[in-house]
């Protein structure tokens, strides 16, 4: 790379993360030590000594860690069977396992709270065949998190332990049972540990996205305190110094998890060498096994699926036709013919649409350098380049909206501030902030994967650097670049943890726009928005289908 091109690169690269990733952070910091013009430890004094704040704390890191074990619990053993055993309806099943990825996390926890709610067509089901007066259980607390988290978040644990088990070698294995291990022993001394990369990267996911979560602690929690919630609560009610500290204490045990695991995987690092060669699926010979394999896979995957078809259904509800019935008493045409009708409705479909993509095309030219950069440059600060990058993936999105909303409302340019608060650009920086890693992680494999004698070459012809850019390294890149994208236009679609915290009337998101129909008890329109969210990610896959097959797709960060 030469010295000038890289002068110019790296600048602006270092600024703009400096700006927007870090800049942010030291306010939130500073506001949490400060307070009335003075240095104190208040704040942490208090959070300390309280136990409410105490309890959301442990509320946090107990309802991660469950989620891990959940989660795991669940997605390990449906990988296994769709992976490792051949069986009538397999393949439709097993892509079918995967489809809570698609739902954003706010519409998966409405879909389980018109299901299993307390007013759930399944609970209100168990009531009338028990004959009982009241519901047999209150989806609220702890546990209820936690079923709502193992239901939408196993698809981590599924997809990478189906990856996992499509690159493992058997010769391990099948040397083991040479030696006259027994299965049991084979699975936790071989295909366990040369498994662990694959968990490793799916139980990290899983802790970091349950740490963030704030949809279904918002409308499950009830009395039960986690702090993303209490973050929310305490900007609320103008509890600034105290907003400030939740935020850092909730940041500060994200990031630790997350040097802890780092360093655990550095001390137990893995290599598999073998032929290469995948093992195949078993025929299932056992009369009685092949009855109950294909019931339990089957059956699985189709109660995951129940609360998809939930809100399907309850999207053609009108409003008022689902009150005490176990089933809405009619349906219709109307909640989506208002949707598409009636401007109030269609308003925050049209700013969403808007938002991902300007947050996205940003993602995408910036990203492109930030990625060349990383893999390509050679200069001092390149470690702490890539660590800014990566940055926004460790930190929960309640952690960066509380910083964008500190930094960006105050009017002092010279000190970069600007007052975005209450505008419409604070959403799309927010996207923005959030899926620089998802995107530059996606682009610096693309970079990897092209020899830069390409690059060379084209220097050598007397190409310019723009040049070999757009004409060399672009086309090159694009598949990966693209599938990052994808990604990153489909997590700002259905944002709502940074949404709820930053949007204004004029510029409300479909995910606000559902949960304000959810408060307004108009469920039909609630479901609807949440089909068209879920109708609009699913087109997005599909359309951006053949990038995504030529580039490299990853885990959010």
């Amino acid at each position: 790379m030469r010295r000038r091109t890289s002068l110019w690169l790296i600048l602006p690269a270092f600024g703009v993360l400096f700006w927007l990733v870090l800049y942010p952070h030291l306010f939130v910091l500073g506001d949490s030590l400060v307070l009335d013009g003075r240095f104190t430890l208040d704040a942490y004094r208090e959070f300390f000594t309280t136990p409410a704040e105490l309890e959301a704390l442990w509320g946090s890191v107990w309802i991660s860690v469950g989620s891990v074990l959940l989660s795991a619990l669940v997605g390990i053993p449906l990988a296994f069977l769709f992976s490792r055993y051949e069986f009538p309806g397999r393949n439709l099943f097993g892509a079918l396992a995967a489809l809570p990825v698609l739902l954003p996390p706010l519409v998966g926890v409405i879909a389980f709270l018109f299901l299993y709610g307390e007013s759930g067509i399944f609970t209100r089901t168990v009531q009338a065949v028990m004959g009982l007066e009241r519901p047999p259980w209150r989806m609220v607390g702890g546990w209820a998190i936690l079923l709502v988290h193992a239901y939408s978040m196993y698809v981590y644990f599924y997809l990478f332990t189906a990856a996992g088990l499509a690159r493992l070698d058997p010769s391990a294995a099948e040397a083991a049972e040479s030696l006259g291990a027994g299965r049991t022993r084979i699975f936790l001394r071989v295909t366990l540990p040369m498994l662990a990369p694959s968990l490793g990267a799916a139980a990290l996911l899983v802790f970091m996205t349950s740490m963030a979560s704030f949809s279904a602690p918002y409308i499950f929690g009830g009395g039960f305190r986690v702090l993303t919630t209490q973050i929310f609560q305490s900007k609320v009610s103008g509890e600034v110094a105290m907003a400030m500290t939740q935020t850092v204490v909730l940041a500060s045990v994200s990031l630790l998890f997350l040097w802890v695991l780092r360093r655990f995987e550095k001390g137990r690092e893995f290599s598999a060498v073998g032929k290469g060669v995948g093992r195949p699926r078993r025929e299932i010979r056992s009369p009685w096994a092949r009855l109950l394999l294909p019931l339990l896979g089957v059956g699985g995957v189709s109660v995951l699926l129940l609360p998809h078809l939930t809100l399907i259904l309850i999207s053609f509800v009108p409003e008022g036709a689902w009150t005490v019935e176990i089933l809405p008493s009619r349906y219709s045409l109307d909640n989506y013919r208002s949707l598409f009708s009636s401007p109030q409705l269609w308003v925050p479909v049209a700013n969403s649409l808007q938002m991902a993509t300007l947050a996205t095309v940003g993602n995408l030219l910036f990203c492109f350098v930030l990625a060349y950069l990383l893999v390509r440059g050679r200069f001092r600060g390149k470690g702490t380049l890539n660590t800014l990058t990566m940055l926004p993936w460790a930190l929960p999105g309640t952690v960066i909206a509380i910083a964008l909303a500190t930094t960006f409302s105050v009017n002092e340019p010279w000190f970069g501030r600007l007052v975005l608060v209450g505008g419409f650009w604070i959403l799309p920086l927010a996207y923005f902030i959030r899926n620089i890693p998802l995107v530059a992680q996606a682009a610096m494999a693309s970079f990897r994967q092209y020899d830069p004698a390409l690059d060379e070459a084209a220097h050598s012809l007397g190409a310019g650097w723009g040049t070999t850019m757009r004409r060399v390294a672009a086309p090159l890149v694009l598949p990966g670049l693209a599938a990052g994208g994808l990604l990153a236009w489909v997590a700002a679609l259905g944002e709502f943890v940074s949404s709820i915290l930053l949007y204004s009337h004029r510029s409300r998101p479909i995910s606000i726009e559902i949960l304000s129909q959810l408060r307004a008890f108009d469920f039909g329109a609630a479901a609807a928005l949440g089909v068209v969210l879920a109708l609009l990610m699913t087109l997005a896959f599909a359309l951006g289908g053949r990038f995504v097959r030529g580039g490299v797709m990853g885990p959010r960060g």
